[in-house]
């Protein structure tokens, strides 16, 4: 089994959606001084690697703490959009014949998802997609599709993805966001796995 950490790390230097708060982490208690050392963070809820819950787009749906956790374990592909120059598009999509229940992850060159692509893979009914953007939709777009179409089907959304470093191809996926209550998201730390041996919960 070897394990790729798909995170971001976060630090007063990570780079952060623009609008959204900036992080800051600094020290509030520290040896010698006291017995132990003690850091104070200070960041948004869509920070650095992170899960948008469907409360991100509608007051009345579930937060963060009640994602059903099934879908952040299991089996995902990764699929190759860096040849994609804007949004992605259905077509793009298509031709890697997306089935009902799979976790799909995208590595991008900075893309977003086309709102007419949202609602493909909405109607599909995947369970989780995942992007390397620090959001789903175009900066500044007025098409709020890629993440109502999703949302509002409960399907996980992972943002800010680190795949740099990962090659095109089927993993097992493990992404836990924090436990906030009631939240529109949170920071998630986000892994994928290659071996035989599957990763269940």
């Amino acid at each position: 089994m070897k394990i790729y950490d798909i995170s971001l790390s976060l630090n007063n230097q990570t780079e952060i959606y623009p609008g959204n708060p900036e992080i800051s982490i600094e020290p509030h208690r520290r040896v010698p001084e006291h017995p132990t050392n003690l850091s104070k963070i200070t960041l948004g809820s869509h920070t650095g690697t992170h899960v948008d819950a469907p409360r991100h787009v509608d007051n009345r749906a579930i937060g963060v703490d009640k994602i059903d956790l099934k879908k952040c374990i299991g089996q995902c592909r990764v699929l190759d959009m860096t040849g994609v120059e804007d949004g992605i598009k259905i077509a793009d999509l298509k031709k890697y014949n997306i089935k009902q229940g799979e976790r799909i992850l995208v590595k991008t060159k900075n893309a977003y998802l086309d709102g007419d692509a949202a609602d493909y893979l909405a109607n599909i009914g995947i369970i989780l997609f995942g992007i390397d953007s620090l959001s789903i939709k175009k900066r500044g777009g007025p098409d709020t599709r890629p993440h109502t179409s999703l949302l509002k089907k409960n399907i996980v959304l992972f943002e800010g993805l680190d795949l740099s470093k990962i090659e095109p191809g089927e993993y097992q996926f493990i992404g836990l966001p924090l436990k906030f209550t009631d939240l529109d998201g949170a920071p998630a730390r986000a892994v994928i796995v290659t071996g035989s041996d599957p990763v269940t919960i």
